[in-house]
């Protein structure tokens, strides 16, 4: 059994493994809802668009979190405004925010050389965290499961039927704006564990898994926070032993849980359908 326990022996796998829950838990709770309504490329947008913010608060001596916040924010108000006011469709308006956010931020990058290494961003770097940014992912983490938790039937609502949410008084705006302020928090918060590239991982894949294998809502949401915490340690405790990187190792658990939930779910599996 010394196989099992020994990278919990040394402490900056615990670290790892301590960090990559704590955000994998927000990320397992928004997954859901971002599942429900069709969201998985806002996800994706909003990773990619931190970038330019994290480099242009490095230049003014600003939090690295607060920039990227901002961009995030930014990006999710730019696809609102493009698509209202425009006859591009959502995923195509998304597409364009993205992909025009991310290339800015690797020309601005590669023009100021921060201090901060490019991969590290990109793909975290989990076995580098300190106490500090525990903390911080911590604060954030448990920001956006309060949030998430509370508001919880609020979503669902928006999730289902956005008119219906207009119909019974619910400020389905302001629930849209508060939903795309978690996701900022939570890519924010991924940066140290999975970065910009993976984060979408943690964003997506939990909730995906859980929508296979439940059937009631409640029952989605914390199976979905289970299934990415446990995917998070597994995945950090697996790559100790591997000699890989954590954060695409965590990416590959969730994939081979997705698979597996595919094939085997008890509704929904493709082989359990068969039998």
């Amino acid at each position: 059994m010394n196989w099992l326990t020994e990278p919990f022996a040394y402490e900056f796998m615990q670290q790892a493994m301590l960090i990559s829950a704590l955000i994998a838990a927000a990320a397992g709770a928004l997954s859901c809802f971002l599942v429900l309504k069709g969201w998985s490329l806002m996800g994706d947008a909003i990773a990619h668009a931190v970038l330019p913010g994290i480099v242009l608060a490095y230049m003014t001596g600003l939090p690295l979190i607060l920039g990227a916040f901002a961009a995030g924010m930014f990006c999710a108000g730019a696809v609102g405004f493009l698509t209202e006011n425009s006859r591009v469709k959502p995923d195509t308006v998304m597409g364009v925010v993205f992909a025009g956010m991310f290339g800015l931020g690797v020309v601005l990058y590669t023009w100021i050389q921060p201090g901060v290494h490019l991969d590290h961003i990109l793909f975290g770097d989990v076995l580098g965290v300190t106490w500090g940014d525990i903390i911080q992912t911590g604060v954030i983490s448990g920001a956006a499961l309060t949030v998430l938790l509370t508001r919880r039937k609020d979503f669902l609502a928006l999730a289902f039927d956005p008119q219906h949410a207009r119909a019974v008084g619910l400020p389905a705006k302001w629930l849209e704006i508060a939903l795309l302020a978690v996701i900022a928090m939570v890519v924010v918060g991924a940066l140290k564990a999975a970065g910009l590239i993976l984060a979408i991982a943690l964003l997506i894949a939990p909730g995906a898994i859980a929508y296979l294998i439940t059937k009631r809502f409640e029952h989605m949401l914390f199976a979905s926070i289970f299934l990415a915490v446990f995917s998070a340690v597994a995945g950090v405790w697996a790559s100790f032993w591997l000699g890989s990187a954590p954060a695409p190792t965590i990416v590959v658990v969730l994939t081979a849980l997705f698979i597996a939930a595919f094939l085997f779910a008890p509704r929904q599996g493709i082989l359990m359908q068969r039998v």
